[in-house]
Parts: structure tokens; C-alpha cells; sequence
């Protein structure tokens, strides 16, 4: 694999550094599964929904989320397929019981 560009270097490190916050990855992670409107995202995190609706602006000038506004509310998912993957992926990852490798 090629190493991205700069731009792209500078891209991803901002990805991480938003996802880096505990609060905001499990906005996030609650989007997966399905569109999900604010005040069912903050129930389920246990966050404000002040708090939740911050985070999402993050997220969305990311492009990590997308909404869909339906009535007077607007359903959030995870922006396409890549974040989803990166996601359960990284998950998957930290829910392993493996020992690390020694070598």
C-alpha cells in the first residue's frame, strides 16, 4: 500500500483525534446499526442532548455522520460504509482476548 498524501495524513489524524473522545465515539457507535434520532442518541449514551447534538456537528463537518430529516427530527447513521467497517473492525479489535504477540 502507498503511503497516503499529506492532505490525506492530515485527514485521518483529525478522524482519530475526534474519535479519540469517549463521548463522541459512542455517538457514533450508536449510529450504526440504524438511522437514530438525538434524543434516543442521548438516552442511549447517557449524554445531554445539548451535549449529543455538539458532538454530532463534529461528527457531521467530519463527514462521519449524515442526517436525514424526517418531520421535525433529524436521524443520524454513520456517513457510508467505510466508517461503519473502521468501526466494528476497531470494536472487534479491542474485544479480542488474544495476548499480545511477542516478538
Amino acid at each position: 500500500m502507498a503511503l497516503p498524501e499529506d492532505n490525506h495524513i492530515t485527514v485521518i489524524a483529525e478522524t482519530y483525534r475526534l474519535l479519540g473522545d469517549p463521548t463522541r465515539l459512542r455517538v457514533l457507535l450508536t449510529c450504526l446499526e440504524a438511522p437514530i434520532a438525538v434524543g434516543d442518541i442521548a438516552k442511549a449514551t447517557g449524554a445531554s442532548q445539548s451535549l449529543v447534538s455538539h458532538h454530532l456537528r463534529l461528527l457531521r463537518a467530519a463527514r462521519l455522520v449524515r442526517g436525514t430529516r424526517k418531520n421535525k427530527q433529524v436521524f443520524y447513521e454513520a456517513a457510508d460504509e467505510h466508517i461503519a467497517r473502521m468501526l466494528t473492525d476497531m470494536v472487534a479489535h479491542a474485544m479480542e482476548d488474544g495476548e499480545a504477540d511477542d516478538d
